[in-house]
């Protein structure tokens, strides 16, 4: 029997995550899918986060690729890093070397 790739229990535990990014830094979703044993599964990471607004409020903002890129269909996305204090090192590219949220552990 084939288990739901999308099931509630996985979709918490990536928002619970994302919930424990501080303000001004970021992730990424393999960053994230690596903190929750899924270390292949960064696109699943960025779908879940797609649909977030359906189980509560959480930062998903403060996600964004590998490359420090914000994700273009989210529009508000630089804006609300930026009244965070994240700086871009140009129009789509966070400076992920700067804001990087480093997992202590």
């Amino acid at each position: 029997m084939h288990r739901k790739v999308l099931d509630e229990e996985l979709i918490y535990l990536v928002l619970s995550v994302v919930e424990e990014i501080p303000i001004g830094f970021v992730s990424t979703y393999g960053q994230i899918a690596a903190l929750i044993g899924r270390p292949k599964n960064a696109r699943l990471v960025g779908k879940i986060l797609s649909m977030s607004e359906y189980f509560g409020k959480y930062p998903c903002h403060r996600v964004v690729d590998h490359s420090g890129r914000v994700a273009p269909h989210f529009k508000e996305q630089k804006r609300l890093l930026q009244e965070e204090g994240i700086t871009f090192r140009d129009e789509n590219h966070v400076d992920i070397k700067k804001h990087k949220w480093k997992i202590e552990g």
